[in-house]
């Protein structure tokens, strides 16, 4: 059975400045996503799904799909103003993507089978990717049910400013029961992960807490059901038009409590990283530097 790993590559980066996603960051030159692809591999995936701007083609292609076209079949789509609905018309004055689930959509044509979805600026581990080809292949053969990777909060924090995280409740069989986006958390003076948006002088928030950091498996069946709530969400006169974006976790929790879709998690100790803000950039190069020598990654990721 085909598995299908799909890489979320045409954010702006705005907050880190430039195209974090193909800054070379690795000890021997590595582009971040990179790992992930490596990783991915070893897992038993066999389909990668790069999903860009058009503006980004061209140097994309060169610095990194070509060469893992070499070893793994590659497919690009594009998350442009132009894969919209045909009877929606963004404004003019719009220039941020319509999100996550959008992101996923303009990559239905080249996709009909079990997919993982990933953020291009992310690391998310060697297990990470096992436990998802492992939840995959559980789904070959159903047809409305979802999988995710959750990690514990204490091993996604950024050191250089406030995250935001998908705070996770699940129930007694391990599946997923809501997913609370919380913001401005960071660990404070005294030590402790606290959330300071609904409380300037911050709420305490577990270490283990189980987060989610948009490391999603889907069947294809996720794509039919997308695309009406997509639609749904553009022509909603709800939110601000020219700011408004339709997130994974937002569908994901409207699917579990409108057909009851099962979302199984998978539970992970690895560490992730990845690049928020520009002073993240030489943490992760050092952490990546470290499994490096560790042994955890060759010399080359050819």
């Amino acid at each position: 059975m085909k598995t299908t790993l799909l890489i979320m590559a045409a954010g702006l980066g705005s907050r880190y400045g430039g195209n974090k996603q193909i800054d070379r960051i690795g000890p021997h030159g590595e582009i971040l996503m990179e790992y992930s692809i490596y990783d991915a591999l070893q897992a038993g995936f066999d389909k990668v799904v790069f999903v860009i701007r058009r503006s980004m083609d061209e140097i994309f292609r060169q610095m990194i799909g070509d060469r893992i076209a070499k070893k793994v079949e590659v497919h690009y789509a594009y998350q442009e103003y132009d894969s919209l609905p045909a009877d929606f018309e963004a404004p003019a004055e719009r220039t941020k993507p319509y999100g996550t689930v959008h992101a996923v959509l303009v990559a239905k044509d080249v996709i009909h089978e079990p997919f993982a979805v990933i953020n291009a600026d992310d690391y998310y581990g060697k297990d990470a990717f096992q436990a998802m080809a492992d939840s995959l292949h559980r789904m070959q053969n159903e047809r409305e049910k979802a999988s995710m990777v959750a990690y514990y909060l204490k091993n996604t924090i950024s050191e250089n400013g406030t995250v935001t995280r998908g705070v996770c409740d699940t129930d007694a069989s391990g599946h997923l029961v809501k997913v609370t986006e919380t913001y401005k958390i960071k660990r404070d003076t005294d030590g402790v992960i606290k959330d300071f948006e609904n409380d300037p002088a911050g709420i305490p928030l577990k270490e283990n807490a189980l987060v989610s950091m948009n490391f999603w498996g889907f069947t294809p069946w996720f794509f039919e059901t997308a695309e009406t709530h997509f639609a749904d969400f553009l022509n909603s006169p709800e939110g601000n038009p020219l700011k408004k974006e339709y997130v994974l976790p937002a569908l994901v929790d409207q699917l579990m409590h409108e057909v009851s879709l099962p979302v199984e998690v998978l539970e992970t100790s690895a560490v992730w990283f990845g690049i928020t803000y520009h002073e993240d950039k030489e943490t992760v190069q050092a952490a990546l530097k470290a499994l490096h020598d560790k042994g955890d990654y060759p010399e080359s990721l050819d």
